[in-house]
Order: C-alpha cells, then structure tokens, then sequence
C-alpha cells in the first residue's frame, strides 16, 4: 500500500509512533509541492496538512485513491467535489484538537481576569509594590466567580465547558441545537442575546461561515454586559476587530483575550496588536497556537492511521466531511 505524506517531516518522526509494516511512504513535507510529482505517486491514501491545497484535477488522476485525510480537523483546502466525483472519501480529524484548545481557552481567560500582562510588565520594571497596592484596593476578579457564555458547543465547546465546571463557574452556551438537561458538561441554554447580556465571559467555539462572520460586532458588543470580557479561540473572522478596539477604548469591553487574529499571519496593521499600552494591558493575545500540542500530535497521527485503514479495508472511516 502506498501512501502519500504531505506533513512535516521532523513533526511525523516525533510523532507518529507506528505506521503499518506494509506502507510504502512517500513524504512531500508541508510547503507547495508539485501536484504532478504527488498524482504520479498513484498513492491510495493521503494524509494532508490542512493548510495544504489539494485540486480536483490531482484528484481525479490519482485512480487508486480511496481516502484523503486531514491531519487536522479543517478541510476548506480540498476539492469536495472531485473527491465526490472520484469516489474517494474525505476526512478530518475532529475533535483531535478539543483538549489542547479547551486549555488555551481557559489561560487567555485567567490572562485577561488576572491582568497578566500589565502584572508581569510592571514585575519585570520593579513596580510589584505598585501593582500589588492597586490589587489590594480593587481586588482581582477568580474564574469560579464568573458566569461564562460559550456561543457554539463542539468538541472544543464541551472540554472547555468541562474545565470550567472545576473552576466552579456557571456556563451557559448557545448553539442551534438545545441539549438535554441535566447534560454531562453541566451547562445551561441560553438564546444569543440573553447569554451576551447575562455573562461575565463570552468565548466563541464556531466555524467560519457566511452566518458567522462578524458575529461579534458593534451591535452584538453593545449586547453584553458593561466590563465583559470576549474571548476567540476560534477564527479571526468571527469579530469585528474595529469594534473590539473601540469597546475597549470606551470601556464597554473590560478585556479580550485571543488565539486568533484575521487575517492570518497577523499584520503590522492589525487594529488589535496596535492597541495603545493602556488598553493592551486589557487584552491577552497567543499566536494561533492552541492546538499545536504534542498531545494533539500524538493523537492525529494515531486516528489518522486507524481511519485510513478502514478505508483501506473497504470499511467506511470516521469524520467523512464529503457526500461519500
């Protein structure tokens, strides 16, 4: 069987624990490739970078492909429908992030509520004195005294729902769908509006989509309660960062806390990182970084061998995302 790889190479050496014994590898790495080097492989299964274009003429010429797996959970790079056409499934890896991301979630959190990063700016200028006085007076607000209000309630929605359920938080969630209740992750329905206006934290947990784009924007902000805190571990293109700027400024928004920046690479003139130093003390930013964890490695590399294996074996696989 012959399989092509197109993902880091010194990732999958630290990673992927075992491959089976009758696999012909062939690796391209995870930057541009020729598409007529990989077609010419006549590989049986791909497994891609999600961040990887992968076109429909590459697709069809590739005729003993039966499975293109995502080594992440997106898949926006490859052509649906040449694959419906071929007959080829496509997977991703979902969920395969939900942990790592559900941490990241909580840290911008804490970052933001603790004031993390004006604590340890003015602990490295030998102010501590200064700031310790000031937290004296005002006090600094835990998580568990927070209602938090997560909008979209997927894999990652529900291990972030976990973790803040330790921290003794009240979580409501918003999403299509109602969940029973009780349900194991301990949270509450609310509509849109109640849960913008009723939280003390809003995180957002959704794809990107033509409905969801600027979800969070001037309207949605004047929503929330006065001194809420918004965090993004998602997609960039779901806020208004203009607006997010301007809530800040005037002291609508009491912080913000993201993974996630649009667009990606962040530039020079994004709003957010061009925040003056006073309002940049509100807000706590990580460079799209969430889900790249050795366990989230560890675990892709897994599932996405036992599913193209399945795939192999005439079974269906896992987390088909095409019409298959």
């Amino acid at each position: 069987m012959r399989a092509a790889f197109l993902v880091d190479e010194n990732n999958f050496a630290a990673y992927c624990r075992e491959v089976p014994a009758d696999w012909e590898i062939v690796h391209f790495g995870n930057r541009d490739y020729d598409p007529e080097t990989l077609a010419a492989t006549q590989a049986q299964a791909i497994l891609i970078d999600p961040m990887l274009p992968l076109n429909g003429e590459v697709i069809g010429s590739m005729r003993e492909l039966k499975i293109i797996q995502s080594f992440g959970v997106g898949y926006n790079q490859i052509d649906l429908q040449a694959a419906d056409t071929a007959g080829v499934y496509v997977c991703n890896n979902a969920g395969v992030n939900a942990a790592a991301v559900a941490e990241q979630t909580v840290l911008l959190m804490l970052a933001v509520l603790r004031k993390y990063h004006e604590a340890e700016s003015m602990t490295y200028s030998a102010r501590q004195g200064e700031f310790k006085g000031r937290c004296f007076a005002q006090g600094l607000k835990e998580l568990g005294e927070c209602r938090v209000g997560l909008i979209g309630l997927g894999a990652i929605g529900k291990e972030t729902a976990r973790r803040l359920a330790a921290f003794g938080c009240q979580v409501r969630y918003h999403k299509p769908h109602r969940l029973p209740e009780p349900n194991p992750w301990q949270v509450t329905y609310s509509g849109l509006d109640e849960l913008l206006a009723g939280c003390d934290i809003v995180s957002l947990h959704l794809p990107v989509n033509p409905e969801t784009v600027h979800l969070i924007d001037s309207q949605s902000i004047e929503k929330m309660k006065d001194g809420a805190i918004l965090i993004n571990t998602s997609r960039g293109e779901l806020v208004d960062q203009e607006a997010v700027c301007r809530a800040l400024e005037r002291g609508k928004l009491g912080g913000f806390g993201a993974d996630t920046l649009a667009p990606e690479p962040v530039q020079p003139n994004n709003p957010i990182i061009n925040l003056p130093e006073e309002l940049r003390n509100r807000v706590a930013l990580s460079p799209h970084i969430g889900g790249i964890t050795s366990g989230t490695f560890y675990r892709s590399y897994r599932n996405a061998i036992e599913n193209m294996e399945k795939a192999l074996r005439g079974e269906r696989p896992d987390h088909v995302v095409n019409l298959m």
